[in-house]
C-alpha cells in the first residue's frame, strides 16, 4: 500500500502491534538481570561472570546488527519482526533449562541474534507509515515500550521467579512471545517501501540496491551518521549499566527484598523514561519545522543534564534520594533516547534506514556491552568495598554521557551546513501537510 493512500487509523494501529513486540523484546532481556542475585547464590557466579551474562546478549546483538539492518531494506519486515520474536521467545524459554555458566552465556547470545533483526526493521516500517510530519512522533511513542518492557521484565521476573523458582520466569516470557508473534502474523501488514521522500512514495523497482559492503561504506562515509553512531555507543553504555547492575545496586547496597529490588530498580528510571521519550518526539516534531536539526538538539539537551542525574543516582545517601535520582535520570534518558532513529534518518534516504539503524545497533550496542563488565570488574577488583567500587564505577560512567552531546552536538553542526537538507526537509513537510490535512 502507498503512503498516500494509507488510513490515519491504519499508521497508529501499527505502532500498537509493534509497540507490543517491542514491550516483549525488553522483557525478554531484562529478565536475568534482577535474578542475578539468585543465580549468583545459586551457582556461584561471581560478578565478573554475571556480568560476561549479560554482555554476551549485547556482543552478538551488535554483530549480528548490520546484517539485521541490510536484510530490513531488502526483505519482508513483518517477516524478519515475526520470525525473531518467535526465536528469541524459543530462546528465551530455554535459558530456564540452564544450569552452566557456557549455557547461560550462548543463550543469551543466541537471544541477542534474534533480537537483532527487530528494531532495524520496526523503524524502517513505522517510517514508512508515518511521514516526516509524525515521525519523530511514532518513534518515540515506540521507544516507551523498550521502558516498559524493561518494568515488566525487571518485576515479573522476580515475582514469578520468588514464587515459582527462577526458571519460571524464562518459561513465561518465552511464551508470552511465541504467542504474540503467532497472533500478529495474521494482522501486521508489510507497507509499499518508500525509497525517495522528494521524488516518490512508491516502490521504484529501477533503483538497484546496493551491495553490503557498499552500503556499509555509504553510511560510514556521512560524518553525521558516525558521530550520531559515536554518541549512541557512549550513551547505550551508561544506559546498560543501570539495566543489568541497578537490581544488584539496590539489593546489595540497601538491603532490599528480590522483588522490591527488581521493581524499584527500574520502575523510576523506566516509568519516567516512558514519559521523556514521546514527550521529546513531540517537541522535537514541532521544532524540526521551522528548525533543521531540532531533533539533535533536544537529544543533546537530554545528555548534558543526564550527566548530573548518572552522578547523583551513584553517591545517593539514602534510598529516598537514590529514587529521586532515578527519576531525574530516567527523565533526561527519555529525552534522548526518543530522537535516536529519528536523528539519524535526517541523513540516509528512506531506503538505508533499516541499514543505518542496523549499524547504529552495532556501534552502539557493541561499545555499549562494555560499560556493564567494566562494572563487574571493577567491582569485583581493586581496592575499598564491592559496593564502593560499584558506586564509583556508576558515578564516573556520566562522563560518557557529555562525551556523547558532544558527538550530537557535532552532528547538529554538519546537518547544517548541508544546504541540500533545507529542501528536501521543506518539501517533506509541505507534502505531508497537504496528505494529511
Amino acid at each position: 500500500m502507498s503512503t498516500k493512500t494509507l488510513s490515519k487509523r491504519e499508521k497508529w494501529i501499527v505502532l500498537g502491534m509493534l509497540w507490543l513486540v517491542c514491550m516483549l523484546n525488553y522483557a525478554d532481556r531484562q529478565a536475568i538481570s534482577s535474578l542475578f542475585p539468585l543465580l549468583e547464590k545459586d551457582f556461584g557466579f561471581s560478578k565478573a561472570q554475571l556480568g560476561l551474562i549479560g554482555s554476551a546478549f549485547m556482543w552478538v546483538y551488535a554483530a549480528s546488527a548490520p546484517f539485521a539492518g541490510f536484510a530490513g531494506d531488502r526483505l519482508s519486515r513483518k517477516s524478519l519482526i515475526l520470525g525473531g520474536c518467535f526465536f528469541w521467545s524459543i530462546m528465551t524459554a530455554m535459558t530456564g533449562w540452564c544450569g552452566k555458566l557456557w549455557q547461560f552465556v550462548s543463550a543469551r547470545a543466541l537471544i541477542g541474534l534474534g533480537e537483532s533483526v527487530y528494531f532495524p526493521a520496526a523503524a524502517s516500517m513505522l517510517s514508512d507509515y508515518h511521514g516526516a510530519r509524525t515521525r519523530s512522533t511514532a518513534l518515540s511513542l515506540h521507544q516507551s515500550a523498550v521502558y516498559i518492557g524493561t518494568i515488566a521484565g525487571g518485576w515479573l521476573g522476580a515475582v514469578l521467579a520468588q514464587r515459582y523458582g527462577w526458571r519460571w520466569a524464562f518459561y513465561g516470557f518465552g511464551v508470552a512471545g511465541v504467542v504474540v508473534s503467532l497472533l500478529l502474523l495474521l494482522r501486521l501488514r508489510e507497507p509499499r517501501r518508500v525509497f525517495s521522500e522528494y521524488h516518490s512514495t512508491i516502490e521504484s523497482p529501477s533503483m538497484a540496491p546496493l551491495g553490503f559492503l557498499e552500503t556499509l561504506w555509504t553510511l560510514l562515509s556521512k560524518p553525521g551518521v558516525l558521530l550520531l553512531m559515536l554518541a549512541f555507543a557512549c550513551a547505550n553504555g551508561v544506559g546498560s549499566i543501570f539495566l543489568i547492575w541497578a537490581p544488584t545496586f539496590l539489593f546489595e547496597k540497601f538491603h532490599l527484598g528480590l522483588v522490591a529490588a527488581g521493581f524499584s530498580a527500574v520502575a523510576a528510571i523506566q516509568l519516567s523514561s516512558a514519559v521523556g521519550a514521546p514527550l521529546s518526539g513531540i517537541l522535537a516534531d514541532r521544532l524540526a519545522v521551522n528548525l533543521r536539526g531540532a531533533r539533535m538538539l533536544v537529544q543533546a539537551s537530554g545528555l548534558v543534564l543526564g550527566t548530573l542525574c548518572v552522578v547523583a543516582v551513584a553517591l545517593a545517601p539514602t534510598m529516598g534520594m537514590l529514587m529521586v535520582a532515578m527519576a531525574c535520570f530516567g527523565l533526561c534518558k527519555g529525552v534522548y533516547d526518543g530522537g535516536i532513529f529519528a536523528s539519524v534518518f535526517e541523513f540516509v534516504e528512506p531506503g538505508q534506514r533499516a541499514s543505518v539503524a542496523g549499524l547504529m545497533n552495532l556501534l552502539g550496542w557493541g561499545g555499549g556491552a562494555l560499560g556493564p563488565l567494566a562494572v563487574g570488574l571493577l567491582s569485583t577488583y581493586g581496592s575499598g568495598t564491592p559496593m564502593d567500587r560499584m558506586s564509583g564505577a556508576i558515578a564516573w560512567s556520566g562522563l560518557a554521557y557529555l562525551v556523547a552531546a558532544g558527538f550530537i552536538l557535532g552532528s547538529f553542526k554538519i546537518y547544517r551546513r548541508i544546504p541540500h537538507f533545507s529542501a528536501i526537509s521543506a518539501g517533506v513537510e509541505e507534502r505531508c501537510s497537504m496528505e494529511e490535512r
